[in-house]
């Protein structure tokens, strides 16, 4: 899917070189396959082509946090917000990489301005859950939770994190009722495997 994806990219690069947009197309294509420096490389072709072109540098920001440079990453999305200060996606990425980095206050900033801008924005909900999950506010994790799965009821991660959320309030089952959905949508997610087990343990030292 993603290598068709790449050639019709390379296809409309191949047509006119001197275009942004496909090379932005083709970094989105290559960071799906886990291909970052690659999807770098293309994001820098955009910017040069087109130095106010927003979406290269969240692109860009993106690999470099699945690179675990986040400090770059950051200085993506500072620079597409300053271009576009209601970049929601640049907000909703940099709050992502702010949790990485455990600095959860600024996630919840920047997760809150991203859903201001767009009130569809699953992924925010989840990630401003994570980061209150984090800091012990768990009845706020999973309201974001929940408004997340109502957004997106496939979303495998937020029910992972409203899990996490359950199992910090002592409420085991609904933890590992989440966890068991999160599995169900997603069978390769062994967080959610690992979270379920020591739910699992701990409803047991519970009894």
């Amino acid at each position: 899917e993603y290598d068709r994806a790449i050639e019709e990219h390379n296809k409309a690069i191949e047509i006119n070189p001197n275009r942004a947009k496909p090379y932005n197309n083709l970094a989105t294509a290559y960071s799906a396959k886990g291909e970052y420096d690659r999807a770098i490389a293309a994001c820098n072709t955009a910017i040069r082509i087109s130095p106010d072109y927003t979406d290269p540098y969240v692109n860009r920001g993106v690999a470099y946090g699945e690179k675990g440079e986040y400090d770059r990453a950051i200085e993506e999305h500072n620079k597409a917000i300053e271009i576009n200060p209601n970049h929601a996606t640049a907000y909703a990425n940099r709050g992502n990489t702010y949790n990485k980095k455990e600095m959860y206050d600024h996630a919840i900033a920047d997760c809150s301005k991203a859903i201001e801008i767009d009130s569809h924005d699953a992924f925010s909900y989840n990630n401003r859950g994570f980061a209150y999950g984090e800091k012990g506010e768990y009845n706020r994790a999973i309201t974001d939770c929940n408004k997340a799965i109502e957004i997106d009821p496939h979303y495998s991660s937020a029910y992972n994190t409203r899990g996490v959320a359950y199992s910090g309030k002592e409420m085991y089952e609904r933890a590992i009722a989440d966890f068991d959905k999160c599995i169900s949508l997603n069978p390769s997610y062994m967080t959610a495997r690992k979270n379920r087990k020591d739910a699992f343990l701990l409803r047991r030292h519970a009894e």
